[in-house]
């Protein structure tokens, strides 16, 4: 698991928060100082704080369930897409279509609409269509695609969730805590820490800032992947060998079997022999005594 050091985080930029005026109150224990009216976050905590974060996603990710990443600022967009990508993880990087958790069937009837079109499009009933159809077809996948792609192999509700700045997205908040998801999430002065599970106090606005901590528990998640493949790989290696070494002791009792008949009826023949070869003892008829 990557380790991000005190520099780095300064040269990021992460210990940078909001304006004082639009500082949240909850978030005092994690302000280190006020300097020009901006409130400088306290890194020791950010440090402390991204271990126990990555230890927890790395668990999960152990396991084998989702991480669903979220953010739709414009500078965060292509940082969370690329990371979660790397990590094979769904992600919603534009807007957060409304009910997505607490309405996750109807989400999963939309996915499927998806996949129907894409089967549609490959069979002669395309064909068929008349190219003003087809062009209407084609705009509502590729919306459904801008929307949903990225968690079309998203089968079940996430176990977690990442999010980068929790004030752009309270409806994933509220859907989250509303289902006792979970929320793993970067909090700056100007959001309420106590709304997630496991807050990291950093910068949410930098690119540079958002680049550090999602590249701390992406490697953390793959770290947690990489265990679970070793552990899967070792279960079936334990699993091949106790099936061979039990073919193998029933190849020996067969052999063992085997042989034991084979001496049997070796024996058996040697008997027979013996019984053959024996000499066979003629008795003289007993002399008649003379009669008086």
């Amino acid at each position: 698991m990557v380790k991000v050091t005190f520099d780095e985080m300064l040269e990021a930029g992460v210990h940078f928060g909001h304006l004082r005026r639009k500082w949240n109150p909850s978030m005092a224990p994690y302000i280190f100082m006020e300097r020009n009216g901006i409130h400088i976050i306290d890194l020791y905590k950010t440090q402390a704080k991204l271990e126990e974060a990555s230890n927890a996603m790395k668990q999960v990710a152990k396991s084998g369930r989702r991480i669903l990443f979220v953010s739709t600022k414009k500078q965060a967009k292509d940082i969370v897409s690329d990371v979660a990508q790397k990590v094979n993880m769904p992600y919603v990087t534009e807007r957060w279509p409304g009910g997505m958790l607490t309405n996750f069937a109807t989400i999963r009837k939309a996915i499927r609409k998806m996949t129907s079109i894409d089967k549609m499009m490959v069979t002669n009933s395309w064909k068929n269509l008349s190219k003003r159809e087809r062009l209407q077809v084609t705009r509502e996948r590729a919306k459904l695609e801008k929307n949903l792609g990225s968690i079309a192999d998203m089968a079940r509700i996430p176990a977690a969730l990442f999010i980068v700045d929790i004030n752009k997205a309270k409806i994933a908040v509220a859907e989250a805590r509303k289902l006792n998801i979970p929320i793993f999430a970067m909090v700056d002065t100007n959001t309420d820490p106590n709304l997630v599970d496991f807050p990291i106090p950093a910068n949410d606005d930098a690119s540079k800032s958002i680049a550090l901590i999602l590249n701390v528990v992406g490697s953390a998640v793959a770290e947690g992947l990489a265990e679970r493949k070793m552990a899967r790989e070792k279960s079936a290696a334990e699993k091949k060998a106790k099936e061979d070494a039990l073919a193998a002791a029933k190849e020996a009792d067969l052999k063992a079997k085997s042989e034991n008949l084979k001496i049997a009826e070796e024996e058996a023949d040697i008997a027979a022999e013996k019984e053959v070869k024996k000499p066979r003892i003629v008795r003289k008829p007993a002399a008649k005594r003379p009669s008086k």
